[in-house]
């Protein structure tokens, strides 16, 4: 039936063929074949159309709370402090989520910063923090070291840099990796630097075994103990300088209780300078007291020469002889 009517409309041309096939099906009432393909497919796009819904509904929730949550807001800011050898100065200011967070944690500070000594701005220290108390952090020593522009300068030509590493401990059982360098004047040869790498770690061994840990710190700070390794080398080879290069803290010893520790502070000006100063004035104005004394009297002698000095007598000769007739006359 259904192929005589589309023979039919393919006879009669009628234009739009697909709407009068679903007209004829509309009139017939749809066959079974037709009713359940087209329930067949009304389902299965009804189900992808309510996954897709689903999905993004659950997707939408998700992706504004990405937006919202902002980990710098949840974090808080901690103050730095160094130990007690440095006077607890503060070091700066660091963000963390919690204090868990910021055990660990290295910061570095020069010499100069902590104790306003100019001369000493080429050496980095490095602290780590060890206590957290609230929203302050407590730090320990952890190493230093120097500059690479200052090490630079120090090596020239024609001159022998001797490098080692000493590892020492402490009095206070502080473990130590100290790093010293030799600059010499002029070349070297091999067995005269084995000799100054020996001379260094037996005269570093013997200053760390008699220092605390901050003893130790302010003779590597300050220099005492790259002149006590100097004045051991020079009976090797002149040494022009001696500088230890870096240092690292290996093993954590006995804590230094509270005001056990003298703070390191930069070297008070010499006295004697101070007292030449001091002096000066008073000896130029005791200089000037008696030139005033002196004035008088010399004016007086002035006048009463009237100024000028007295001729040479003519009767006097000038070779020393004594005076002829012509002269007496």
């Amino acid at each position: 039936m259904m192929d005589a009517l589309i023979s039919r409309l393919a006879e009669l041309r009628v234009p739009g063929i697909v709407a009068g096939l679903r007209a004829v099906a509309v009139a017939l009432d749809f066959t079974p074949m037709v009713r359940s393909n087209l329930l067949i497919r009304n389902s299965v796009i009804e189900a992808f159309q309510s996954s897709n819904q689903r999905y993004h509904m659950a997707q939408k929730p998700r992706a504004a709370a990405k937006k919202v949550k902002d980990r710098w807001r949840a974090k808080e800011w901690y103050k730095v402090y160094a130990p007690d050898m440095f006077s607890q100065m503060q070091l700066g200011e660091t963000p963390a989520e919690s204090s868990s967070h910021l055990v660990g944690r290295v910061t570095e500070a020069t010499v100069q910063d902590l104790t306003g000594d100019f001369s000493k701005m080429h050496i980095k220290l490095r602290f780590k923090v060890n206590d957290v108390r609230g929203l302050d952090a407590h730090t320990i020593f952890a190493g230093h070291n120097l500059t690479s522009d200052y090490v630079r300068r120090l090596t020239r030509r024609k001159r022998t840099k001797t490098d080692t590493v000493v590892k020492v401990t402490t009095k206070d059982g502080w473990g130590i990796a100290v790093k010293p360098m030799a600059v010499s004047e002029q070349r070297i040869q091999a067995s005269q630097e084995t000799a100054i790498r020996r001379i260094m770690d037996d005269e570093i061994k013997r200053v760390a075994s008699e220092s605390t840990i901050g003893e130790f710190v302010r003779k590597l700070i300050m220099g005492d103990l790259s002149r006590a390794v100097s004045d051991a080398s020079r009976k090797i080879v002149p040494i022009k300088r001696i500088e230890i290069r870096r240092s690292e803290v290996t093993s954590i010893g006995k804590m230094p209780s509270p005001g056990e520790e003298t703070p390191i502070n930069a070297p008070e000006p010499q006295e004697e300078t101070a007292a030449e100063d001091t002096d000066k004035p008073a000896e130029e104005a005791a200089a000037e007291a008696v030139s005033d004394e002196a004035s008088p009297a010399q004016q007086e002698d002035s006048a009463a020469s009237g100024g000028d000095e007295a001729p040479p007598k003519p009767s006097e000769s000038s070779d020393g002889d004594e005076p002829t007739d012509e002269d007496k006359r």
